[in-house]
């Protein structure tokens, strides 16, 4: 039976509030809870058998950036000598002909969605972008033209030659981080760029053609300020882009401006969220539906095509030394790391790799047996979306209602204002509030087992 929440109002902060900012929860388990599996690992043959295969999603990763900026974690290295990008490619291909094979095995394989992610994917040429195409489409089986493809860029990379590759293949999104138009805040967060270099780059892009065009904004840098916030927002709204996202700064170990000090204190959670609030505010009074605490949508942007795939519980296949693979028993990836030199020997480790028929780094979403991280993934990602949860699908899938088996968690969020009660019947979802502290409610719905696996993970 359906609980009914009572109307949301915000809570007043205190030492008892929890931080804002915690953990950004953009897949569940997160990767620091991976563990190299029992050796020689499982066949992807066998990992896949039976699993629906006719809505997956496709991601490809190129862990190549021509800069690292000082707020990144990702699992990206500067450069690629010696024909790096080559070998890279080569092993890229080895392991998508390996996986295309795995998944043959019973019933329809039919792609929902691509994207190429990173790095940045247009650190490469546009030969080899024609290359990477061609491996998701020829060995992969993926109809790029006719799904939603997503890729990556910087202002520096978004060139001419490379958004006609990227066009002509069918793209329908391009994500340039751009992160701030203060030329002082860029070099804050140790991002060289000029904002005339940025302005060119969205010019270029509005001019290939592609459809959507997303820019990425950070909030939190040292020194701004919600005037120099806002020019940045308007800065971007001058290019009418179909969506914005704007991502609180983190400051995390092994990175550049991890490295300088460790920041975080009450005083710049309070800093972030009244940027967060501003910019969210500024964004809905011109046009912008707020899709998820990051996530910003034109009204009238145009859809990117047909998308029937759920990331709550569909299958996806990564393709790279950085992605990730989800089956509904195991999510499976290769090592992970942040610091350049072991990133670097892990690359060097994937593209000498010739088998790549096993699954040898990951965690079992089956620990246990009752299902419980099945359904903490599928309420998690479903409440961090505006739309929330479809109660009568959590039903279907597991048999009973979220607060059947989340009670405890629920009220503790409804205590705090982050529940809408004014939500459609039916239909779980956060009030403003409780998407304002995305990353304070995400990390709360983490098991108890994913908890102590990431606080035993070491950084490296």
């Amino acid at each position: 039976m359906s609980t009914t929440y009572p109307a949301a109002t915000p809570v007043a902060t205190g030492p008892d509030t929890p931080r804002p900012y915690q953990n950004y929860v953009y897949a569940y388990p997160h990767k620091t809870a991976y563990r190299p599996l029992p050796e020689p690992g499982p066949r992807l043959a066998e990992l896949w058998r039976g699993e629906p295969k006719d809505a997956l999603s496709l991601y490809l990763h190129i862990p190549f950036c021509d800069v690292r900026c000082g707020f990144c974690n990702l699992f990206t290295r500067i450069g690629a000598p010696d024909e790096l990008s080559t070998r890279y490619l080569d092993a890229l291909e080895r392991q998508a002909g390996a996986v295309r094979e795995a998944l043959a095995g019973d019933g329809p394989v039919r792609f929902a969605t691509a994207a190429f992610g990173g790095g940045t994917p247009t650190f490469l040429t546009a030969d080899e972008l024609t290359r990477l195409c061609d491996i998701a489409e020829r060995r992969m089986g993926a109809d790029l033209r006719a799904v939603p493809l997503s890729v990556e860029a910087s202002p520096s990379t978004a060139t001419a030659d490379r958004l006609a590759v990227l066009a002509e293949r069918g793209a329908t999104r391009l994500s340039l981080g751009v992160q701030s138009f203060v030329d002082a805040e860029a070099r804050a967060a140790v991002r060289p760029q000029r904002r005339a270099d940025v302005e060119a780059a969205l010019a270029r892009i509005r001019a290939a053609g592609i459809p959507v065009l997303n820019i990425d904004l950070i909030y939190g840098i040292d020194g701004q300020t919600e005037e120099s916030w806002r020019l940045s927002l308007d800065a971007a709204l001058r290019w009418r882009p179909e969506e914005l996202y704007l991502y609180p700064l983190y400051v995390r170990p092994l990175t550049g401006l991890g490295r300088r000090a460790a920041v975080g204190e009450r005083a710049w959670d309070e800093h972030r969220l009244g940027l967060y609030r501003a910019g969210r505010d500024h964004l809905l009074a011109h046009g912008y539906e707020q899709r998820s605490m990051r996530m910003f949508r034109r009204a009238d942007a145009p859809a990117q095509g047909p998308d029937d795939y759920a990331c709550q519980t569909d299958g996806m296949i990564g393709l790279g030394c950085g992605a990730r693979s989800y089956t509904s028993a195991l999510h499976y990836s290769f090592d992970y790391a942040v610091d350049a030199r072991e990133v670097r020997s892990i690359i060097d480790t994937y593209t000498a790799t010739e088998d790549f028929g096993r699954a040898v780094h990951g965690r079992y979403m089956t620990d246990g047996g009752d299902g419980d991280e099945a359904r903490r993934r599928h309420l998690l990602q479903s409440l961090l979306q505006a739309d929330g949860l479809e109660r009568a699908d959590y039903r279907g899938r597991f048999g009973g209602d979220p607060e059947d088996h989340f009670g405890a968690e629920l009220a503790g969020f409804a205590a705090r204002g982050w529940l809408d009660g004014g939500a459609p019947a039916g239909v779980l979802r956060l009030s403003p509030e409780g998407l304002a502290y995305s990353d304070a409610l995400g990390p709360e719905l983490f098991s108890p087992a994913v908890r102590a696996a990431m606080s035993a993970y070491e950084a490296r």
